[in-house]
């Protein structure tokens, strides 16, 4: 379901800024750190390896797609049902990325958040839903140890 959400969020909301909200393409002020903005990312993360033409581009669809496969079949086999959500999330926002990629060439970047002239490098609903996706992986390891550890005190396994 997460998968799902993810994906739906963040292709719908791509396609409203592309033909809807930035026709003509323009910087929109939200907000005094926020802007709207319509960007096609040819890279990874941060703009990373853009610039490397059809090879990159296929390069990098092949390589999001296995890491998309290993997070389903680490998906399904998730005990817990909030890490089958995070990973949903992750595989979510990593097909809709790779959807763009096939698309248009590149990934739709809309989102401007900025400070002082500083700006971050503008992202999507895809790349928000990975990165929270990544945060629940990380905090169910560090309650995962500290689980273990009290697992452990508890039936004198631990001193």
């Amino acid at each position: 379901m997460a998968l799902a959400a993810a994906f739906a969020f963040d292709q719908g909301t791509k396609w409203w800024i592309a033909e809807v909200v930035m026709q003509p393409p323009q910087t929109i002020p939200v907000a005094p750190f926020f802007n709207l903005i319509f960007h096609r990312n040819t890279g990874v993360s941060f703009g990373l390896f853009a610039g490397n033409g059809e090879a990159g581009r296929w390069a990098l669809v092949a390589v999001a797609l296995a890491v998309i496969a290993m997070l389903c079949v680490w998906m399904i086999r998730a005990e817990r049902a909030w890490v089958g959500i995070a990973l949903g999330l992750v595989a979510g926002g990593a097909i809709s990325n790779v959807v763009d990629r096939l698309r248009h060439g590149g990934v739709t970047d809309f989102l401007d958040f900025h400070y002082a002239g500083w700006h971050w490098p503008s992202f999507n609903l895809a790349d928000a839903a990975i990165c929270v996706g990544v945060a629940l992986l990380l905090l169910d390891g560090f309650l995962g140890e500290r689980r273990q550890e009290t697992a452990g005190i508890a039936d004198g396994r631990q001193p």
